[in-house]
């Protein structure tokens, strides 16, 4: 099965290598979980559903320009290992990977909401994470955390939690359309300005 996994990374990338133009820039969006991963879950409603849907939200925008190309690391509902994720990522050597995840608290209905950015140890990860935290209003950046994502990835590379599934006004928000579209702008802002 890895291997199978693994030759399918490899043809997409060097399919998806073949095809981009060379000015671009590329982005790489880690929608976190999927498949019997669920994550962060309340009411019937998944993290795994939520950070798809806005990964899918990022690249339509990507649709009406020409500076940069966003490649998901899942495109539906299936779980990729996260050493697949990053060796996908690693070959493909983007601009940057923004990881996307939903936060939850212990409490039945948090008091916490909002954004939380974590980093690598790198100069480039704390300035994309910088940039990010101001379009959100901003949102808190935690700094570094020992996740394999931030660990493994070559790239400069953050994890965005979007929110808590356990906070009412936070959960509305990013489940819903407009909230989604919203997010993904601000995600989009940040690319260009980059």
């Amino acid at each position: 099965m890895k291997g199978t996994q693994l030759l399918a990374i490899s043809i997409f990338s060097a399919a998806f290598l073949s095809f981009t133009p060379v000015n671009k820039k590329l982005i790489i969006i880690d929608a976190g979980h999927g498949g019997n991963d669920m994550g962060a879950n309340r009411n019937q409603v998944y993290e795994k559903d939520i950070v798809l849907n806005i990964g899918k939200e990022i690249q339509k925008f990507n649709e009406t320009q020409d500076k940069f190309e966003v490649v998901l690391t899942r495109d539906n509902d299936n779980y990729i290992q996260l050493s697949d994720r990053t060796l996908l990522i690693n070959k493909l050597n983007p601009e940057m990977v923004i990881s996307l995840h939903i936060n939850s608290s212990p409490h039945e209905e948090s008091v916490q909401q909002g954004q939380e950015i974590y980093t690598q140890n790198t100069e480039a990860s704390k300035r994309l994470a910088e940039k990010i935290s101001k379009k959100f209003n901003p949102s808190q950046v935690l700094g570094e955390k020992n996740l394999h994502i931030l660990r493994e990835s070559k790239a400069p590379t953050v994890l965005v939690e979007l929110g808590f599934i356990n906070n009412t006004k936070d959960r509305e928000f990013i489940t819903s359309e407009q909230g989604q579209k919203e997010t993904a702008q601000k995600f989009v802002e940040v690319f260009n300005e980059y």
